[in-house]
């Protein structure tokens, strides 16, 4: 492979994309055209949440200006469904088992994978310029986080990751779900506490706790690992927030359905919104493994990114929605 920088990313920290114009046919395939709905209507693994209103966003001040976040503004919604976790590999792996689905990252034969989980002696590749950490591995899928000598195998109860927002949304028809709104995300993540910087409180490190997985230490050059993880984590491996979700914050970033923008929040509907008509990315949320204070503080549950439908990473996931 070329030892050269990729494209710049649509936001390079959180979610590094493919450049344009690499796999246009693919982008253009109906990936779900094969998949067979499966309604069933179970909702095994969610919890049912009563809606209503509540103060979604922040201040500019709390965060990034250029996301989007502000204005704190109440936003009605109606009763939903909601995964209490991220989809695993072990449930990702029973959906391609039963329709023979290829993701995005196994189409294109490449996924962005952190390089602080590969090998020292790891063959050269191609890295994001605007983040040099991220580094395009061949053979990088969900069943292969790391390349083809790694496997999924070990990590069942593990968020499956290297997924785009197309391969959400695939999965989702299979089982007679859909991805949350952000909207939805956001009050689920809450917890039902009022403009909490986190899903537990305001304190990141309450009584010097633990309570998601981020990065610690300096980044990216070293972890302290004090939450006890460097990569991903067990889906339920810290405690749940009130609603009964786990890690809403940390651990991976996870697709919502709407298209991102920065601006369209500021004056759009404050019933139910889904967010704009159109856009090039779709937003994510929750941040990840390899947020930090020190440059993305985008773990706070107001916080906000976006990557393009395509594009997939090591810390991305998603978890599912349903109408009640």
């Amino acid at each position: 492979m070329r030892d050269e920088a990729l494209a710049e990313p649509v936001s390079a920290c959180c979610g590094p994309a493919r450049a344009e114009g690499e796999g246009v046919a693919i982008i253009a395939e109906p990936v779900l055209a094969s998949v067979e709905t499966r309604v069933d209507g179970s909702t095994k693994g969610m919890v049912l949440l009563p809606g209503g209103s509540f103060l979604m966003g922040a201040t500019d001040s709390e965060g990034f200006a250029a996301d989007g976040e502000a204005p704190v503004r109440a936003v009605t919604l109606r009763p939903f469904w909601i995964d209490t976790a991220a989809v695993t590999n072990a449930r990702f792996a029973a959906f391609v088992a039963a329709t023979g689905y290829t993701t995005d990252a196994e189409r294109f034969g490449w996924s962005f994978v952190f390089s602080g989980l590969l090998p020292d002696d790891f063959p050269q590749t191609r890295g994001v310029a605007a983040a040099p950490w991220w580094r395009q591995v061949m053979g990088a899928c969900w069943r292969q986080p790391e390349g083809t000598d790694s496997s999924w195998e070990g990590r069942a109860e593990h968020p499956a990751v290297h997924l785009s927002w197309r391969d959400a949304v695939a999965f989702c028809k299979w089982e007679g779900t859909r991805l949350p709104t952000e909207a939805e995300w956001e009050y689920a993540a809450r917890g039902g506490l009022e403009q909490a910087r986190y899903p537990w409180g305001n304190a990141l490190t309450p009584g010097g706790h633990q309570m998601c997985n981020i990065w610690q230490g300096t980044f990216p050059s070293q972890n302290t690992l004090d939450d006890g993880f460097l990569g991903t984590a067990p889906v339920t491996a810290f405690a749940p927030n009130g609603f009964g979700l786990s890690n809403t914050s940390g651990n991976v970033w996870e697709w919502c359905r709407d298209w991102f923008s920065p601006t369209f929040h500021a004056n759009g509907p404050r019933k139910n919104p889904a967010g704009p008509r159109t856009g090039q990315a779709r937003v994510i949320r929750g941040g990840s493994y390899l947020c930090h204070r020190s440059y993305c503080n985008r773990y706070r549950v107001a916080a906000r990114s976006s990557n393009t439908p395509d594009s997939s990473t090591g810390h991305a996931g998603f978890r599912c929605a349903r109408d009640a």
